[in-house]
C-alpha cells in the first residue's frame, strides 16, 4: 500500500500566477513556477532545474519547454519535457506531449500525441539549420 520509494518534493516556488488573474505575452523564468490562473503565451523555462506545477484551475494557451513539469490544469499547445512530465488526474493536454520520463494519472487527457525524446535528441531538434 505504501512505497518504500521517497518521491521527490516539487521545488521551491519562485514565482506565481494567482487564479483571478490573466497574463497575455511569453514567460521566460528560472526555479518554480506555480500556475493557479490563465496564461495566454509560451512558458520556457532558463534553468535545466526549472519546474512548473499548473493547478486544476491554472490554463496555459501557448507552447510550454520546461524541463520538469507537473500538470493538473489545461495545456492548449505543445508540451516538452526533456527530464520529466506528470500529468495528475485533471490534466488536459490539446497538443502533443514530447517527454524524456512520463507518469500519467487514471483521468488525465491527452488530444494528441506522446512523444518519447532523449535529453539529446530535444538539443539537436532546437538547434538552428
Amino acid at each position: 500500500m505504501f512505497s518504500s520509494k521517497k518521491r521527490k518534493s516539487p521545488a521551491k516556488i519562485d514565482s506565481l500566477i494567482g487564479q483571478n488573474t490573466l497574463i497575455s505575452g511569453d514567460v521566460e523564468f528560472s526555479g518554480g513556477f506555480h500556475i493557479d490562473g490563465k496564461l495566454k503565451g509560451s512558458v520556457r523555462s532558463l534553468d535545466p532545474a526549472s519546474i512548473l506545477t499548473l493547478s486544476d484551475q491554472g490554463v496555459v494557451e501557448g507552447d510550454v519547454h520546461v524541463p520538469n513539469i507537473i500538470l493538473n490544469g489545461t495545456v492548449i499547445g505543445d508540451v516538452y519535457a526533456n527530464e520529466r512530465v506528470e500529468l495528475a488526474s485533471n490534466a488536459k493536454v490539446i497538443g502533443n506531449v514530447y517527454y524524456n520520463l512520463i507518469e500519467m494519472a487514471m483521468g488525465a487527457e491527452v488530444n494528441g500525441n506522446l512523444v518519447h525524446q532523449t535529453e539529446s535528441k530535444e538539443a539537436e531538434d532546437e538547434s538552428p539549420a
